[in-house]
């Protein structure tokens, strides 16, 4: 089940989903609209290998905005920091952000009960487009969870997401074992 905008207000209230910057203009029917932050990330290797750690190269995005540019992946972040201690938080684009070209996840979509810190985007374009630090870009979306939760995200021992920062993160896929 989703939660209503009331039943977002109540966790809120509740402290159970924390968000910050909070402006309850973009509270909507059933979701949260965040923005993008002011960061913006790229691989430095044209080559990524997930076996190793593949370094980042970040940049602040300039008042007159970025030009994002197709067959290039950028790595972008949330304004908001959040917090979602009893609901399972997804991650969507904007159908305005949509309608522009702009996909801001390949993959992760879905945040994890216990998931605290601002969210990496994954972003690209299918043809040129200018963005801004602080566009809406995406909406946050909660689901109730059935059950008791026995491993939250925050307190994983192997978690490799939980340090609190405002920047891009890159992938972290070569600290799993396999």
């Amino acid at each position: 089940m989703i939660l209503s905008d009331q039943q977002i207000l109540a966790e809120i209230e509740k402290g159970t989903i924390v968000i910050e910057p909070y402006d309850r203009a973009c509270l909507g029917t059933n979701s949260y609209d965040v923005h993008l932050g002011p960061y913006l990330a790229t691989y430095r290797d044209a080559v990524l290998d997930a076996r190793k750690h593949n370094e980042i190269h970040h940049f602040e995005i300039p008042e007159e905005g970025f030009v994002l540019q197709p067959g290039q992946l950028y790595l972008g972040v949330t304004q908001e920091y959040t917090e979602t201690h009893a609901t399972v938080p997804f991650l969507e684009g904007k159908s305005s952000v949509g309608r522009l070209g702009i996909d801001i996840h390949a993959t992760a979509g879905k945040g994890d009960v216990g998931f605290c810190n601002y969210w990496t985007l994954e972003i690209s374009v299918s043809m040129p487009v200018r963005v801004y630090r602080h566009m809406p870009i995406g909406q946050l979306i909660y689901f109730t969870v059935q059950g008791d939760v026995k491993n939250y995200y925050n307190r994983k021992q192997n978690a490799k997401y939980n340090d609190r920062t405002d920047r891009p993160v890159e992938s972290m896929m070569w600290k799993n074992a396999w």
